[in-house]
């Protein structure tokens, strides 16, 4: 994502700053927490994520630094925007492109309109369970590290909020689509059940946070531009404090 023309404030890390960066693909949120900490350094400062990203998925992750931490539940809590592209006709153990295709169906009888249709279910509230390969944690323990170990894995239902889920391109077996929805909601498993609707199957092949609350994505800093920006600072300011 281009934002070169983006201003770098003057931060006070620790009093508190809100950091908007586009994650990159395959990080881990605490991929990108652990990088501007880094960075940091030598400031000992707390640094966390508001709003967990798949390492598969990209997009807007809202970084808290400092006194902001206290906050991190409020962001959290904002309703999200993404977009991105499903696969029909094929299903996961994961939902989405960590694991191996494990079904296949066919689609050439699937139209336009079956597709368009089938996203009536899922607006409002709805229920859903959360992917087995999830970082939902169960006693204590995330579920992705006993369903990478092939233990059974039990899935508790949770209630959410799909505000808008449009159809935004057909090209079978790529569909694309936009969703808004409320915190907690997994994007995989809706399009897992999706699929399920149109009595087939389908995964997630991309995702992207466009936005969280009134935060955007075409307003957040790429990582590594942040963070030479945070080291060239550290080096400014070790050069003005050093005896001439």
């Amino acid at each position: 994502m281009e934002n070169k023309n983006l201003q770098f404030p003057d931060f006070d890390f620790a009093q508190g700053e809100l950091l908007l960066i586009n994650k990159p693909y395959k990080w881990t949120s605490f991929d990108v927490v652990g990088k501007i900490r880094n960075s940091l350094k030598p400031l000992k400062l707390k640094v966390g994520h508001a709003g967990t990203l798949d390492p598969l998925a990209t997009g807007l992750l809202i970084i808290c630094t400092g006194k902001l931490t206290k906050q991190i539940d409020t962001f959290q809590a904002e309703e999200k925007e993404y977009t991105g592209t499903m696969i029909l006709g094929a299903s996961t153990p994961s939902f989405d492109m960590e694991t191996e295709i494990d079904a296949t169906f066919p689609i050439q009888h699937i139209t336009e309109e079956e597709i368009y249709a089938a996203t009536e279910p899922f607006k409002g509230d709805i229920e859903q369970y959360p992917p087995a390969h999830s970082a939902v944690k169960v006693n204590g323990e995330r579920l992705y590290v006993k369903a990478r170990l092939g233990e059974e894995v039990e899935l508790r239902k949770r209630y959410v909020t799909v505000n808008a889920f449009e159809i935004t391109r057909i090209a079978l077996p790529e569909v694309d689509f936009r969703i808004v929805c409320s915190k907690g909601t997994y994007i995989r498993s809706l399009v897992s059940d999706f699929g399920k609707q149109l009595n087939n199957a389908a995964y997630l092949s991309k995702l992207t946070r466009t936005r969280s609350g009134n935060f955007l994505l075409k307003n957040a800093f790429e990582v590594a531009d942040l963070v030479e920006y945070l080291r060239n600072k550290r080096e400014e300011n070790k050069q003005e404090t050093e005896p001439k």
